[in-house]
């Protein structure tokens, strides 16, 4: 008990419109379902958990959570109920203050913990149909500010598993004792080829279908990680952890489901660093700048890209580099810095032809070749049209070049390239090409499970306006509004 009121249990409080009584009534039924009918919380014992931050025993934390969980129809962990004792590690400064609300960085042997409870609840949403209405994506800056410190330094290594003197230590609120079991190399060989092939589908179909099976395979990986297995072996599933992680938040994103794609960038970006892979930790917080920006945050988005960049270590390759940079230069982009972007760009191509590929790229920077470098120059030169409309010219042969490049397999970035191209041949008043390459994208979209190709297709539509006096494009203008979703309050919009 900390004699102090546990804010964060507070507010959610306030948000699921429970009284207190209502609350003890719901956790002693919830309780005597998973086997604990001797449980009697009353009404005064919730008023000390809120007015004087004492944290109850177990399972009431896991009650609660899955309780708001279902309450507000989106992910509650322990953590965000503030009902984490620190321990050994102890407090961590700036943990849980207004700057810092989700108490980050993690102690170390709580991110396995967190990893599997988030996927758990996430998985429970699912499952019931209900919606992320109510989360709150964190601001870059609290981001970047809480964990440079952490980022930087070197990894505690305790991807040899959770400090304890028992080797099937494993906390109880978050893991059951037979997912607790050790696995071998070629059990984690078969982990690291189901990442390959998740990644595939979802730049292939989008980010939809798969989402489920991804989150359930990371939460399964999170009771492994729970054993105390072998150092070589645990830093091998810190980095399935990790990638998975990222694929969770990348497929969430796609989706709009943005502060439960924020929360699993976070998880990556901590078990990167508890496997000791600083380069797969920046990358990790490279989407979630990557997601700033496409919400219009481009400012945030280079906060977390200066994490980023500097946090990634000095073993990061040429390429990887590139990839970050070209990241910071939609953010630029985004907020009319034409000079700065086209340094970061030219910064980018440098990095990008100095790889000499005599060091075999990580498995999640396959996905990052010359088609993909002037897919994101066409983008970053479309968006800085909006500033410059002489920039359009440029995005328009850098989306065309990326068109020629593009690989089989990866439909969801050609649409991302065709709009592109489109949206710069509209700003370059080409209404003719815009509409050619305006109805590729069309055709395809519907093959796609991702719902940013829709948002990006809105920003295109804007630009029809000046030309629904062409025939051509009133009949474009009527096809896409006959497709394009209806504009209702978007997953995103209330999250945010």
């Amino acid at each position: 008990m900390t004699g102090e009121p546990n804010a964060r249990l507070s507010d959610l409080f306030g948000l699921a419109g429970w009284s207190k009584g209502e609350l003890a009534r719901l956790v002693n039924r919830q309780a005597a379902a998973l086997g604990h009918p001797q449980l009697a919380t009353d009404t005064s014992r919730v008023r000390r958990w809120i007015d004087m931050g004492e944290i109850p025993r177990d399972p009431v934390p896991r009650v609660m959570a899955s309780l708001f969980t279902e309450r507000l129809g989106r992910v509650v962990t322990i953590e965000d109920l503030g009902f984490v004792r620190h321990g050994r590690a102890g407090r961590r400064r700036d943990a849980g203050n207004v700057s810092n609300p989700d108490g980050l960085p993690w102690a170390p042997d709580r991110t396995a913990a967190v990893l599997t409870e988030f996927t758990g609840m996430d998985l429970m949403l699912n499952r019931r149909g209900l919606v992320g209405a109510g989360a709150v994506l964190t601001a870059g800056t609290a981001l970047s500010s809480s964990m440079y410190d952490w980022l930087h330094s070197d990894p505690a290594m305790t991807a040899d598993a959770p400090r304890s003197a028992d080797p099937m230590h494993a906390e109880p609120a978050a893991y059951d004792r037979y997912e607790a079991a050790p696995i071998g190399a070629q059990e984690i060989d078969a982990l690291e080829h189901s990442v390959d092939v998740f990644r595939a589908w979802d730049a292939s179909r989008g980010g939809g279908l798969q989402r489920k099976a991804v989150v359930g395979q990371l939460n399964e990986v999170g009771g492994m990680l729970a054993y105390r297995h072998p150092p070589h072996l645990q830093r091998r599933l810190w980095g399935v952890a990790a990638n998975l992680a990222v694929l969770a938040g990348w497929m969430s994103h796609d989706v709009g489901l943005e502060p439960t794609a924020q929360k699993y960038f976070v998880i990556a970006t901590h078990a990167a660093r508890e496997g000791g892979d600083r380069p797969r930790a920046g990358e990790a917080l490279s989407r979630a700048a990557r997601q700033m920006v496409h919400l219009g945050r481009p400012d945030e988005a280079l906060d977390l890209m200066k994490l980023a960049k500097s946090g990634s270590g000095d073993e990061v390759l040429p390429r990887t580099r590139a990839m970050l940079c070209t990241i910071e230069a939609w953010a630029q982009a985004s907020m009319g810095r034409g000079q700065a972007m086209r340094r970061t760009l030219g910064e980018a191509e440098d990095l990008f032809v100095s790889d000499k590929g005599d060091v075999p790229p990580p498995s999640w920077m396959q996905m990052f070749d010359e088609a993909d470098l002037h897919g994101m120059e066409a983008l970053a030169y479309r968006t800085l049209a909006d500033h410059e409309p002489s920039a359009a010219a440029i995005a328009q042969r850098h989306a065309k070049r990326a068109i020629e490049l593009r690989q089989s397999g990866r439909q969801r970035s050609m649409i991302f390239d065709y709009l592109s191209l489109a949206s710069a041949c509209f700003i370059a008043d080409d209404p003719e090409q815009a509409d050619r390459y305006a109805r590729l994208a069309l055709v395809s979209m519907g093959e796609t499970s991702s719902h940013r190709t829709w948002d990006r297709l809105r920003e295109m539509y804007r630009l029809t306006g000046q030309y629904a006096a062409h025939a051509t494009i009133q009949e474009l203008r009527r096809e896409i509004d006959a497709v394009l979703p209806n504009p209702t309050k978007k997953q995103r919009s209330s999250e945010i």
